[in-house]
């Protein structure tokens, strides 16, 4: 997993998105931020994990995935990954 990155899914004029990237900003997480509306790449990888539909914020890390997280959930899968 030594190649596996955080990655934030999401839009900049989303509320949620903007919760969850001032979030991981404050408890110092390292993550790459991708807006779903402008990079076509960004925005085709979210739509694989929901069979075509666009959702988000979206995390990633490796292959798993959380849509939509709430602190807690947030938190508890930043532990699970050792983040």
């Amino acid at each position: 997993m030594a190649n596996h990155r955080l990655k934030l899914y999401g839009t900049n004029w989303c509320p949620k998105s903007a919760i969850i990237r001032n979030y991981l900003q404050s408890i110092w997480i390292e993550f790459d931020d991708y807006n779903v509306e402008t990079n076509p790449d960004a925005e085709a990888q979210v739509r694989s994990l929901y069979d075509g539909t666009l959702k988000f914020p979206t995390i990633t890390y490796g292959d798993d995935f959380l849509k939509n997280p709430s602190r807690k959930e947030i938190d508890a899968f930043l532990k699970k990954h050792h983040l």
